[in-house]
């Protein structure tokens, strides 16, 4: 069934579209194919698929939401930090990749496939490291729980399956955050760079939930103004994360950049039951179908 809108000030804005979406290609709990199903259940008019640093989910994806009538927008979600002399610097910085034209670049795909590689040299560093600490676990095992490269989540519901954690806030703060005992930081992509190769590939670079990197303060700004030089094209205004006070403030922050506005929930299924299509887990504010339309006509301009 549709979904409620519980707010009556954007009840106006239907309809209602998700451009921030994970399938078992990364670390969500739905395939492709279910996620479209979620996705005309919900309502929705428009979905995009943004998996981690790859482009299976939203290539298996694309062809049944077309089927189906539901407009498609491939995407991918990057890992990236700034560097300072050819070191990581600062916080991990998330950017989603819409491609409003159709597939990306082939340069673009062979890019993609080496930081996959970085994923799964990570995954063997902390597996190794589990398995000093005692823990009964295996590669076989996590790559069991996964159809594409596995990341953290599925560490943590490999823990929680074992028995070793009892949930998956447990799994991060013991061994799978920055601060947990298991924890292999990974090679990231540069900030700029990423922005640069989703231009070149004919790609929109957006910010992902801009709210956890507001966290960093005065320097919020800074990072801002860096990605905004290198070619940043969005801000995503619309997160489950962000409050109705955060959504203005990310909006005014769009508009004042001459950035566009994204939106999505960031929905993962059932590894994040709170979370649902359109309108994320605080439930306060649908994401608006003409994002979705000021994202394509940006592209066609």
């Amino acid at each position: 069934m549709p979904f409620e809108v519980n707010c009556p000030f954007l009840r106006q804005l239907s309809p209602v579209i998700d451009l921030h979406t994970h399938t078992t290609a990364s670390d969500g709990a739905s395939t492709p194919s279910l996620l479209v199903q979620e996705a005309l259940s919900a309502g929705l008019s428009a979905l995009a698929v943004t998996d981690h640093d790859t482009f299976d989910g939203s290539a298996a994806a694309a062809p049944v939401a077309r089927q189906a009538g539901l407009d498609f927008l491939g995407g991918i979600e990057l890992s990236t930090r700034f560097r300072n002399n050819g070191q990581p610097q600062g916080p991990s910085i998330h950017l989603l990749g819409y491609f409003p034209q159709g597939e990306p670049t082939a340069e673009f795909r062979t890019w993609v496939r080496e930081l996959q590689a970085s994923r799964q040299d990570r995954n063997a560093r902390m597996m190794e490291r589990l398995r000093a600490l005692g823990l009964d676990v295996t590669l076989e095992e996590l790559g069991a729980l996964s159809s594409g490269i596995p990341g953290r989540p599925h560490f943590a519901r490999l823990l929680r399956a074992k028995g070793y954690v009892p949930d998956y806030e447990s799994a991060f703060r013991e061994y799978l955050g920055e601060s947990g005992r298991a924890y292999v930081p990974r090679k990231s992509a540069e900030v700029g760079e990423a922005i640069r190769r989703i231009r070149a590939a004919g790609g929109v670079p957006s910010l992902a939930h801009p709210v956890r990197l507001a966290r960093f303060g005065a320097r919020f700004g800074e990072f801002i103004d860096r990605m905004k030089e290198a070619g940043l094209g969005a801000i995503e205004v619309y997160h489950s994360e962000h409050s109705e006070q955060d959504v203005e403030r990310f909006r005014s922050l769009a508009r004042d950049h001459g950035l566009l506005a994204t939106g999505g929930s960031d929905y993962h299924g059932d590894a994040k039951p709170e979370v649902r299509l359109g309108m994320g887990s605080r439930a306060c504010c649908p994401i608006p179908g003409v994002i979705f339309d000021a994202l394509r006509d940006s592209v066609r301009a």
